[in-house]
């Protein structure tokens, strides 16, 4: 079972304010585009919490009962309420938002569970026959900050077996993002695939940039990890905290955000922007509409790559490869620096005796 050292994963997350500065690389995205478009969706449902499945609780968080401390799960009983809005995004709600992307020929990344993908196996046929991507979102829909490093090895693997099972050509996920993970979480999962001979091309527990950034692969600085980082800001879970007060307001952060970074762009800066969103919450008929407005909105500009995680991560990876030398200097430099920091070039930054 997992063997690593805290000190190795306290290491691996230390904190970078300086990242690119003042000059980002040019992604190049394909075609001269001016930003690039990913859009995900968490595909949770079956996987959350859920006496069916053994758990204590039923499921207590993110449904249309409102924020959590709302209902109370009584302990050790189903709740066939909460059960059922769940159910509606495998049932109905997948459909009618994939019938809008694949209308528009826009391919997506899915943030999925593993037990959800079992829970309906035409979901992720689907994904893979339609040139969509999946990403592993774990095994179940849980936090992952209050679990043994022994627990959450066994559900990576769980995991992938799972998702090499549910997948028509036997597919794991190249990508990862827990969403609550811990200090151990890309340790863990970085050394479950090395022993099984996946390949982990990108890691998506980040909010730092608008780009994506390398950082050396845990147990093995040789080879590097993207990362990929998400945004909340641009996710369907703030009109559930009651943070955007509307579908409107969600509607035009979005699109208030593609113009931002389109005009970037334009400027010879151009970077790429996340718009996510739940299964059974944006596929509700009514908040539909709202995301419709953002793809209509998009889809009137020529300059826009649409594109999938994965295919971001692939492109940016050919267009500025990992480089271990950076980082493997920058790092005894940084060993008598106070303060020092690696960013994703693999620069060091950070000064020593700031006078006062």
């Amino acid at each position: 079972m997992v063997h690593i050292d805290k000190e190795e994963c306290e290491a691996w997350i230390e904190r970078d304010f300086y990242g690119y500065g003042q000059n980002p690389p040019d992604p190049k995205w394909p075609n001269g585009a001016k930003i690039a478009v990913n859009f995900v969706m968490n595909h949770e449902e079956g996987g959350e919490s859920s006496v069916e499945l053994g758990d204590d609780v039923a499921e207590a968080f993110f449904h249309d009962f409102g924020p959590p401390g709302m209902i109370k799960p009584v302990p050790g009983e189903r709740d066939p309420s909460t059960e059922s809005q769940f159910d509606y995004g495998t049932r109905v709600a997948v459909w009618r938002l994939m019938r809008m992307f694949d209308k528009h020929h826009i391919p997506i990344t899915f943030f999925a569970v593993a037990k959800s993908f079992e829970r309906n196996l035409d979901v992720p046929a689907y994904v893979e026959a339609n040139g969509h991507e999946t990403c592993s979102h774990g095994y179940r829909w849980r936090s992952y900050g209050d679990i043994s490093p022994e627990e959450e090895e066994e559900h990576v693997r769980k995991a992938v077996a799972s998702f090499k099972q549910t997948s028509p050509s036997c597919r794991v996920p190249n990508g990862w993002f827990y969403g609550r993970p811990n200090a151990r979480s890309a340790h863990i999962v970085a050394k479950v695939y090395a022993e099984l001979g996946h390949q982990l091309l990108y890691w998506a527990d980040s909010y730092a940039d608008d780009l994506p950034y390398w950082k050396p692969m845990p147990g093995n600085p040789d080879k590097g990890l993207l990362i990929m980082p998400y945004s909340f800001d641009n996710n369907d879970t703030k009109m559930w905290f009651g943070q955007y007060a509307s579908d409107d307001a969600f509607t035009q952060h979005a699109i208030d955000t593609f113009t931002t970074i389109r005009e970037e762009g334009l400027e010879g800066r151009p970077s790429y922007i996340t718009v996510a969103f739940h299964s059974r919450w944006m596929g509700r008929p009514g908040r539909f509409q709202a995301l419709k407005r953002i793809v209509e909105h998009m889809l009137q500009f020529d300059d826009v790559w649409f594109a999938t995680r994965e295919q971001i991560a692939k492109h940016f990876a050919e267009v500025h490869p990992y480089e271990p030398e950076k980082f493997k200097k920058a790092k005894k430099i940084a060993g008598g620096i106070n303060g020092a920091t690696v960013n994703g070039n693999g620069i060091t930054n950070g000064t020593n005796g700031v006078k006062h």
